[in-house]
């Protein structure tokens, strides 16, 4: 295991989201006071974390190419997600996504008001994926195009720092077992190490037994779960870090797997699946400052403003 390689814009990464659009996705769920369809939740997740990435990525010249993103759905259909100016395309540098959201939804969101009460502001939030919920749940079909798309990106990228795939499903496959081919995604690899694999398993069940970052597969109660948590990869070190921060324990042979998630789980399993590590991204090896880096964090686009935002990736160069 390695896992080391510098991600920068002559090296980048990359990140694959595999998304379950069958149709039981318009089940409802929690979320937080309020509910929301899988199919939503999933897609605020996706764009809200697409959102986040474009500013960590961001410079005073603009938003730099450390990753490539691709959204690969599956349901009545096996194809790209984007929509918009971003529709069929496969994988995608970060600035050309940062620069071409479909359209910026009007929403609120509740800020202090600096007297000690809360007021409702209005932002603007960017759309790149939409919420899908039809058709049956083609896994096996969806998990051969995933190796297609990487073997293909891992040929232009021999030595990056290796791919990473989230795949968010809430059902069984209709199109056979999947197990075989999820493996040949995790047997892909770069000079630094295996393709990595989350599966994300969410339920609508309240009374689901939620399960996360297993090391073994004992307390599991079926076929289905078994091979989700066979075919995923084992946490990195810097993931059960990172694992640690949202308050799960893991060990050495814990796996990136989630059973009967929700969508608050859904959001900490990206996070954990996508941060590199711990260090500000505009510092070089030894805590200095990037040399053309005097105005870090600046960002034109009215889409991406978030106040709240802090970078940290040790690998982004």
């Amino acid at each position: 295991m390695s896992y080391s390689a510098e991600i920068s814009r002559q090296n980048p990464s990359c990140f694959l989201f595999l998304i379950d659009q069958s149709g039981s996705m318009e089940d409802e769920i929690a979320s937080g006071s309020e509910s929301s369809t899988l199919a939503n939740g999933v897609a605020d997740s996706i764009n809200s974390w697409l959102q986040e990435l474009s500013i960590k990525c961001a410079k005073s010249e603009g938003v730099r190419d450390y990753y490539e993103v691709g959204v690969l759905g599956y349901g009545s259909a096996v194809g790209p997600g984007f929509v918009g100016p971003l529709a069929g395309r496969e994988m995608i540098p970060i600035s050309e996504i940062a620069d071409n959201p479909a359209r910026l939804d009007e929403r609120t969101k509740k800020v202090p008001d600096g007297t000690g009460g809360i007021i409702e502001q209005p932002v603007r939030i960017p759309v790149w994926f939409e919420p899908v919920a039809d058709g049956g749940t083609p896994m096996c079909r969806a998990a051969s195009e995933a190796k297609r798309i990487l073997q293909d990106w891992i040929a232009r990228h021999p030595d990056a720092f290796p791919p990473t795939v989230i795949h968010i499903t809430d059902g069984e496959s209709t199109d056979g077992n999947p197990t075989d081919r999820l493996k040949e995604l995790t047997e892909l690899e770069t000079s630094d190490g295996n393709v990595m694999l989350f599966n994300i398993h969410l339920s609508v069940k309240d009374s689901a037994n939620t399960l996360t970052f297993l090391d073994s597969d004992d307390a599991l109660p079926d076929l289905y779960s078994r091979m989700l948590f066979d075919t995923a990869s084992h946490l990195t070190p810097t993931m059960r870090m990172l694992a640690k921060e949202h308050g799960f324990n893991t060990g050495e042979d814990s796996r990136c797997f989630v059973m009967n998630g929700d969508l608050v789980l859904l959001v900490q399993a990206i996070d954990i699946g996508t941060r590199p590590s711990n260090s500000q991204m505009d510092a070089n090896d030894d805590g200095s400052p990037d040399d053309d880096d005097e105005h870090d964090g600046d960002i034109h686009p009215e889409a991406m403003q978030r106040d709240d935002w802090s970078g940290d990736s040790k690998n982004l160069r």
